[in-house]
């Protein structure tokens, strides 16, 4: 199917799918966290197994989910999804309302999100390619990340705002309808799926068997391995930080929640600008340097929040924003669509499954680091670990071949993508 994404009626409606569940998502991501400060007086350490618990399902049936996404359709996945969390996250403004507010509801809910997370997330990005052609990949994951960009850019500003002016749990309200928007369409799509690969006369193989399978693509492909390597020690010390800030901002910069909202979103305009860059910047610097140098640019915002003052902390958390939010769209559009490109469909599921358990499975472990160290040595000097080690996370893609990678290449017959010369 040639031609613009504009005129690609199913893409639009994943695309209105995705722009509304990330707006309701960048809402709760303050939100929750200001549920459990201002309403129940949570510790650092409770912060920290409260981010813990949203991402621990990534760690725990995230090789599974690839299994399952590869045995069945998509859309469905996507579908209950979506549902699942909008049931799940409705429960924590109806409990507040009838006075039943508590640390262990949140936990609860934390990670039942997460699990609904993990199989809406693997079988999205494995959607994806059966949705649109190989040529217009990096496309719709730029106008798939512009949504997640302008979510951030709005989401934190309406999110400080409703906590603000109602409640923490009336703020999440929001997320919860926006997930049944997005079930809506979702379920709108009509194009059909790729028929699922049938199982042999003796049945599917046994699911370890295709865990296995996965993880062996991934972690020997020569692309692959250094891409996972890099997110996931990006985001084991990203979380750290992520685990404190909003208590950062609240206990150290004295910051108020509709402040900390606007700070957050002023700063996430560097993410819509990144995101309408990303195609850019792999043609004129190259896709291998554009992965390196977006990498290299998550440690420089940390270091920023290290540095605020209660004088300073709202311009710092605005100048973070913009450097590490314009670095993540340069990241995950040219890296994901590089996944897609160059891997088989009957293997789609597994490897973004394991990709997803290789680099979230250090997020659980992140927060909760992030939270027993900022009990420990303080708010501020977990940060500065967190910045120092973000850098770290650059080293995997420059020792490897997708230093030298122009372009996305072409999969040859095992999906393992010829590489081309860099200049």
């Amino acid at each position: 199917m040639g031609g613009s994404l504009w005129r690609h009626g199913d893409f639009m409606k994943l695309w209105a799918a995705e722009s509304i569940s990330q707006l309701g998502t960048q809402v709760t991501f303050l939100a929750l966290p200001l549920t459990a400060i201002l309403i129940l007086d949570a510790s650092a350490f409770q912060l920290g197994v409260l981010s813990a618990l949203e991402t621990l399902p990534f760690l725990l049936v995230g090789l599974p989910a690839g299994v399952w996404v590869d045995r069945m359709r998509r859309r469905p996945i996507l579908i209950t999804g979506d549902l699942g969390r909008a049931i799940v996250l409705f429960s924590i403004p109806l409990t507040y309302w009838l006075g039943g507010t508590s640390m262990g509801l949140l936990y609860a809910a934390a990670f039942a999100t997460g699990l609904f997370t993990v199989f809406f997330d693997v079988a999205y990005q494995s959607y994806l390619p059966s949705l649109v052609d190989r040529d217009r990949l990096t496309e719709g994951n730029a106008k798939l990340e512009i949504s997640r960009s302008a979510a951030q850019l709005a989401g934190p500003g309406l999110a400080g705002m409703l906590v603000q002016l109602l409640t923490a749990p009336a703020a999440i309200l929001a997320d919860a309808v926006s997930y049944l928007g997005s079930a809506a369409f979702v379920g709108g799509i009509r194009r059909s799926e790729p028929p699922v690969e049938p199982p042999g006369e003796e049945g599917h193989p046994r699911m370890r068997t295709e865990i296995a399978e996965g993880l062996r693509y991934v972690l020997k492909h020569p692309l692959l391995r250094p891409i996972a390597a890099c997110t996931s020690i990006s985001n084991l010390f990203g979380s750290m930080m992520f685990a404190i800030l909003v208590l950062f901002a609240v206990r150290h910069l004295e910051l108020a929640p509709g402040a900390i909202g606007l700070a957050l979103a002023i700063g996430n305009v560097g993410t819509l600008l990144g995101a309408f860059l990303a195609g850019r910047a792999a043609r004129a610097f190259g896709l291998g340097w554009t992965i390196i140098g977006s990498a290299a640019m998550f440690g420089v915002g940390a270091a920023l929040i290290a540095l605020a003052t209660p004088s300073t902390g709202f311009a710092m958390i605005v100048a973070s924003g913009i450097v590490a939010g314009m670095s993540n769209p340069l990241y995950n559009v040219n890296q994901v669509s590089l996944r897609q490109a160059i891997t088989p469909d009957r293997m789609q599921g597994r490897m973004h499954a394991t990709m997803r358990f290789v680099v979230w499975g250090t997020l659980p472990v992140g927060g909760l680091i992030g939270g027993a160290l900022g009990s420990a040595i303080g708010l501020r000097p977990t940060i500065w670990i967190s910045a120092i080690g973000s850098f770290i996370a650059v080293l995997p893609p420059l020792l490897s071949p997708v230093r030298r990678l122009r372009e996305i290449p072409a999969a040859d017959a095992r999906g393992q993508g010829s590489i081309q010369p860099g200049s």
